[in-house]
């Protein structure tokens, strides 16, 4: 459950950060993206 959880947010992060990099915000984009990927299950997991 809590796996699911924390992909669901890591993909919402990465589509702001997109969203913000497409908006000419790239540092809260770039931000955004790299909060997404850590929080993601499938990448390097911050409550691993």
């Amino acid at each position: 459950m809590l796996g699911t959880i924390l992909w669901i947010i890591a993909v919402i992060l990465v589509i702001l950060g997109i969203v913000r990099i497409i908006q000419k915000d790239i540092l809260w984009g770039v931000i955004l993206i790299i909060v997404g990927l850590l929080v993601g299950p499938g990448g390097v997991s911050i409550f691993t």
